[in-house]
């Protein structure tokens, strides 16, 4: 402006070597910003990408060690959420936002240099807005967190009620429930828009108020800059200079402003994560572990009680388990006998006492290398999406096909395998969905007999299925059972007549122990319990009955 515009207006030649100096300037200079410009980009979108994956995988480990206690407690969609968008979140902070602001932060103090050095008391002008910019921030950042960390939670909330929904959609329809679930849905969702409403109100008078400041600073500095040149303090292309230094100043300051609410965003997600990295689970690995050479499988339990918060489930259970010996777990509903299940797996610490497995405080032991002698058959087999193979194979990743076979062979899940379209490769659908209650059961028997337990624990594997399955069954767990110590639960007390002993349990404390003989001959609490479960099936044989004979009677007529 001074040196080529300015002259040449007052009839002086232009200087080419300076334009052409001045222009190759601005072109060396836009080239290089390009070329850093997309050197940072792809850099940081590298790191980000990797911190992200990092962070999403720390927090998945260290999510499924926690103890069975801590899920009890949560939502899976909250989980997910967490997992899922909270880490996104935080990785584009990273990649598009974080060095954005560092930028901002050198370009705004290279600029007031820059200006400082071209007028002291223009530049001095110009800072007048930053004070009041930096109060404004302060005030609305609590704000702004409390209100995405409320959001958050609200999120999760609309995240639940899909991962209610989706996975039950037969219930759903079977009970032609699909208003209220939509309702629900809206319900929530209409939620999060409220919140998210009170977010975007304290953020919108926040942004323009900071564009606001920037643009009287702006004008400020017009007047005292005109007022300067008419003082001839100044000149015009210093004037045109500052400006457009003051310009891109306003402009980073304006960009600065305006990540204060992605910042607010991170750190609520950045909360909600480290809300299970902080968390330490309650079956912790032992500090100094004991490795057994291999489990014989006796099983002992001292003075054991539990207690789930204030509420005492079990206590003073003294019971030793010999090697291959096959007891049953008796008695009615909260009685304790799932507790113990879970206390022998350790799936929770016991409260009091100790249970030994061969000796050793199972606390002693690795807690991997421990379950990996256990083999569990629950009431409702759980399967994971995949074909047949992968989840029989689930927990010996690397058998072969030949053992996946002889494994469903012995649970006498193989003839129904081969009449599926593709046989072991069929999928099962989510949740084994696409197979029949008893198949998912045989298959969860093949699951366990492939990794060949030393313990086996069976958690009412019949009481959800129909005679003519359960005696299919029944011939699948007479093979999983032979030589290991085995603990049952049965909602029908029929089917522990085989049982070596019989453990009655009442109120979380053992009541009565032996064979259903000798309880039976003492006429104590399970002769009552079996004498009334005997009259229910009866009674419920008899209306079945009844039914059939009516309907025959009518189809007669």
């Amino acid at each position: 402006m001074d040196n080529v515009l300015i002259p040449y207006q007052n009839g002086q030649p232009i200087n080419a070597d300076l334009v052409t100096l001045y222009l190759s300037g601005l072109l060396g200079a836009a080239v290089l910003a390009w070329a850093l410009g997309w050197a940072r980009t792809y850099m940081l979108a590298l790191v980000s990408e990797r911190i992200g994956a990092d962070l999403r995988t720390t927090t998945y480990e260290h999510l499924i060690n926690l103890s069975q206690e801590y899920f009890g407690g949560k939502r899976t969609g909250d989980l997910m959420a967490r997992i899922g968008s909270e880490t996104d979140r935080i990785n584009l902070f990273i990649s598009l936002h974080l060095l954005d602001f560092a930028t901002d932060v050198i370009m705004i103090g290279m600029t007031a240099m820059i200006l400082v050095s071209i007028n002291p008391w223009l530049a001095l002008v110009t800072l007048v807005p930053l004070p009041i910019i930096a109060w404004l921030i302060y005030l609305v950042r609590d704000r702004l967190r409390i209100g995405f960390e409320r959001g958050d939670r609200i999120w999760a909330e609309v995240t639940n009620v899909l991962a209610d929904t989706i996975p039950g959609i037969r219930v759903v329809k079977a009970f032609a429930q699909e208003k209220r679930e939509a309702a629900r849905f809206h319900a929530a969702n209409l939620r999060n828009l409220q919140v998210n409403d009170r977010v975007n109100r304290v953020w919108s008078l926040f942004t323009p108020t900071v564009t606001l400041l920037t643009e009287i600073g702006l004008l400020v500095v017009w007047i005292f800059g005109i007022w300067q040149i008419s003082n001839d303090e100044i000149t015009v292309g210093v004037l045109t200079a500052f400006l457009a230094y003051i310009s891109r100043f306003y402009i980073r300051l304006d960009s600065m402003s305006r990540i204060v609410s992605i910042t607010q965003k991170a750190a609520a997600g950045t909360k909600r994560i480290f809300d299970i990295l902080d968390h330490v689970s309650s079956v912790p690995e032992p500090s100094n572990p004991v490795y057994l050479p291999a489990i014989q499988g006796q099983i002992e339990l001292r003075n054991v009680g539990f207690r789930y918060g204030t509420r005492s489930i079990t206590r003073d259970i003294n019971l030793i388990i010999k090697p291959g010996e096959m007891i049953g777990l008796v008695g009615h509903s909260g009685s304790g006998k799932s507790t113990l299940v879970n206390l022998i797996c350790r799936f929770y610490d016991v409260s009091e006492g100790m249970i030994l497995i061969d000796g050793h405080d199972i606390r002693s032991l690795p807690i991997a290398e421990y379950r990996k002698n256990i083999g569990l058959v629950l009431q409702e087999p759980f399967l994971f999406y995949g074909t047949i193979a992968e989840n029989i194979a689930y927990g010996k990743p690397d058998a072969t096909r030949a053992e996946i076979v002889s494994a469903a062979r012995a649970a006498h899940a193989h003839e129904f395998i081969l009449r599926l379209p593709h046989g072991y490769d069929s999928l099962v659908g989510e949740r084994g969905q696409a197979l029949s209650g008893g198949e998912r059961q045989r298959i969860s028997i093949a699951r366990a007999l492939l990794i060949d337990p030393r313990i086996l624990i069976l958690d009412e594997a019949t009481s959800s299925v129909d005679t003519t399955t359960e005696k299919d069954i029944q011939k699948a767990l007479d093979n999983l059972v032979r030589g290991r110590t085995t603990i049952a639960i049965a909602h029908r007390l029929s089917t522990l007549r085989e049982a070596n002993r019989l453990i009655v349990l009442d109120r979380g404390r053992i009541v009565e122990i032996g064979n259903h003989a000798e309880l039976m001959a003492r006429e104590g609490y399970y002769y009552r319990l079996y004498l009334a479960q005997a009259r229910n099936v009866d009674t419920e044989d008899r209306a079945t009955v009844s039914v059939a004979e009516h309907s025959a009677a009518g189809e007669r007529k």
